[in-house]
């Protein structure tokens, strides 16, 4: 049997067996738990950089401010969102429809061609589990090995004290991730006044403060990898939207098989073998506990961790790194170099659309919104050969610059405004007011039962801000 006959019998017999079960249980469907080894090399170092820079995000977002407005706030229960220091509103949810959309065409277009790059270098289930948890591990209980060993044995002393330890920083890292998260719901300064009043005075957000921690640690602490292999939906979308063309992490089997352990002064290629040691680093290392050689599977994140091991281990014994590395499946079956594909394409130029056409919705939805509308029940009277009718206007200023606010009748001409107040209304920023006004015209300017007419709202310097279509009513005529 050749080679090449010999790497696809070794290809459909792995297949015929590792992908009937998830790679953290065993044949009874009881858990297996994962102790990767401590990665290290280039991409390890990578990944690190990237996650300092995204838990300095993190941590520091909240305390960031643009024109006076945080970065970012998603408050569901005052109804008050901000992105990028721009404040949306209800009226605008059609807009963080779009957006929302607009992101989900994008991570199909990123995932398209990088795979799951983001699950191992920006998901936050990885970051935190990964950069945070994973790392408090290793420095309280060790390794790979030192962990295994300390799960083996018995409870005496020193592993009450390891595990304690472990479980009450564990606890701390996700209260404090838990006070984060709040700050971008409701800001940080709301998160520091409860915690200085303390629970007795705000109980209820004492009881959510502590079930999200409760959350945060369980899944930290026990659920872990299992939330990328069983519970994400994001992995599970692999089947439909990679192919042949999408980079991932892939193991060269074709220069890999067939596998064998080292000897040295071996000329392993006269005798029929690959690359591939057999050393199973690349499995050691693994945050899901796969076997990357098997193939691309929905438990692989991406991570990078099986080609540091890999690439060092080739490094020692003298063989070129990249038995493991980043490529395309096609680049690995038929040496085919990486294209841009008409999906790839089509997807691309969707997404830019639609990235265009929310930043003219962005552009166009101008600093404030107002609107012009009749109380229920009401109706026209007439007076002095004069119809009035009553509108409540309810005034939305978008940005943090206080308005001066005057109200004009742009058509019909000739009408007249009744203010319940001052003639000027002053909005401050980022304010709702609401109020009263009437509008009169001469019996005989109208001459529909509901005319047409457009309310157009003016700052001081005379531009106009927006304006309203609505109808005036007046009494039924009969047009001969």
């Amino acid at each position: 049997m050749s080679a090449e006959s010999g790497n696809s019998q070794f290809v459909e017999i792995e297949n015929d067996t590792f992908r009937n079960s998830v790679g953290t249980m065993d044949e009874t469907g009881n858990r297996k738990w994962v102790f990767p080894r401590k990665p290290k090399g280039k991409y390890t170092n990578y990944r690190n950089y990237a996650s300092w820079l995204m838990l300095g995000l993190f941590f520091g977002l909240p305390f960031v401010k643009i024109n006076g407005n945080p970065f970012l706030l998603i408050n569901l229960i005052d109804r008050k969102f901000f992105i990028l220091g721009q404040p949306f509103y209800l009226q605008d949810f059609f807009i963080l429809a779009l957006g929302a959309v607009t992101s989900v065409i994008f991570v199909m277009l990123f995932t398209v061609v990088f795979g799951r790059i983001f699950c191992g270098w920006l998901c936050p289930q990885t970051l935190f589990m990964e950069m945070v948890f994973r790392k408090i591990e290793y420095w309280i209980e060790g390794d790979r090995n030192k962990q295994m060993k300390l799960d083996r044995q018995e409870w005496d002393a020193e592993k009450i004290r390891k595990r304690l330890m472990k479980w009450s920083v564990f606890l701390l890292a996700s209260l404090l991730i838990s006070h984060f998260m709040f700050m971008y719901i409701v800001g940080y300064q709301r998160v520091f006044e409860i915690m200085m009043a303390g629970p007795a005075e705000h109980p209820l957000s004492f009881i959510v403060m502590i079930v999200f921690t409760m959350a945060f640690y369980f899944v930290f602490a026990w659920l872990r990898e299992q939330v990328c292999t069983l519970i994400c939906p994001y992995g599970r979308l692999q089947g439909v939207l990679i192919d042949k063309q999408t980079i991932n992490v892939y193991y060269d089997f074709k220069r890999g098989e067939n596998r064998s352990k080292w000897r040295n002064n071996e000329d392993r290629k006269t005798s029929g073998k690959g690359d591939c040691i057999d050393c199973h680093q690349c499995v050691v290392v693994c945050p899901t506990g796969i076997d990357i050689r098997n193939g691309q599977q929905l438990e692989c994140v991406n991570c990078t961790a099986c080609i540091d091991a890999c690439d060092e281990v080739m490094d020692k014994i003298g063989l070129p790194k990249g038995l493991i590395r980043y490529a395309t499946e096609a680049e690995i079956e038929n040496q085919e170099t990486f294209r841009f594909t008409s999906r790839m394409k089509v997807t691309a130029l969707f997404l830019v659309l639609l990235i265009g056409f929310l930043g003219f919705l962005m552009y166009d939805r101008g600093s404030m919104e107002a609107k012009f509308i009749k109380p229920a029940g009401s109706t026209y009277f007439i007076k002095d050969d004069k119809i009035t009718n009553t509108f409540i206007y309810t005034f939305l200023n978008k940005s943090n610059e206080k308005k001066i606010l005057t109200i004009k009748v742009m058509t019909p001409v000739n009408a007249e405004i009744t203010y319940f107040g001052s003639e000027k209304i002053i909005l401050k920023g980022d304010e709702i007011l609401k109020g009263n006004i009437n509008i009169t015209f001469p019996e005989k300017d109208i001459k529909f039962s509901k005319q047409n007419m457009v309310i157009g709202v003016f700052d001081e310097k005379g531009e106009m801000l927006d304006s309203f279509d609505t109808t005036f009513e007046g009494p039924f005529k009969l047009m001969l």
